[in-house]
């Protein structure tokens, strides 16, 4: 179980860092700008990526409690790339720990509200399908700009793991 959820994170690196360089393509004005009337701007949709990813994996202590930055202070692309970047640090000081007894031990999170006991795997596997699901509404607003992102599934990263045969 490990492997598997090292290799989950290792695709949400590579599939995030495609979706901010696709971002990178917009203007100031369109990373903050709601794509249609009443959908969320792009700079809140990867925002929200970041600060998932962070406050999940803050869960499991150890680190800095740094105050999360609000959305108005990441005013560019870079900006909430370093916020996630520092998401996967903390996941790497965190990988050593990834033993099948500390996977499978139940942790309460408590968020939006609610509380909610969960082995520490599903929290795990949950950031990266979060991340997943939220891409695909940031492909949808990048479209609105006419801009198109690299295809960022996770059969596409397995398949540039492997050398092909051509």
């Amino acid at each position: 179980m490990q492997d598997d959820i090292v290799t989950l994170f290792e695709y949400d690196r590579w599939a995030n860092s495609k979706v901010f360089d696709a971002c990178r393509k917009l203007t100031a004005e369109q990373f903050v700008a709601e794509p249609v009337p009443g959908w969320s701007s792009v700079r809140s949709t990867v925002y929200h990526i970041a600060m998932a990813t962070e406050f999940n994996l803050r869960s499991f202590g150890g680190g800095s409690d740094d105050p999360f930055p609000a959305e108005t202070d990441l005013a560019t692309v870079d900006d909430v790339a370093q916020l996630l970047e520092r998401s996967y640090r903390r996941f790497e000081e965190l990988r050593p720990t990834l033993t099948v007894e500390w996977l499978n031990a139940l942790l309460t999170l408590h968020a939006i509200g609610r509380s909610f006991t969960l082995p520490r795997w599903a929290i795990l596997r949950h950031i990266v399908n979060h991340s997943s699901y939220h891409r695909g509404q940031i492909a949808s607003k990048l479209k609105r700009f006419g801009i198109e992102q690299s295809i960022t599934d996770f059969f596409w990263w397995a398949i540039e793991q492997i050398p092909q045969q051509k």
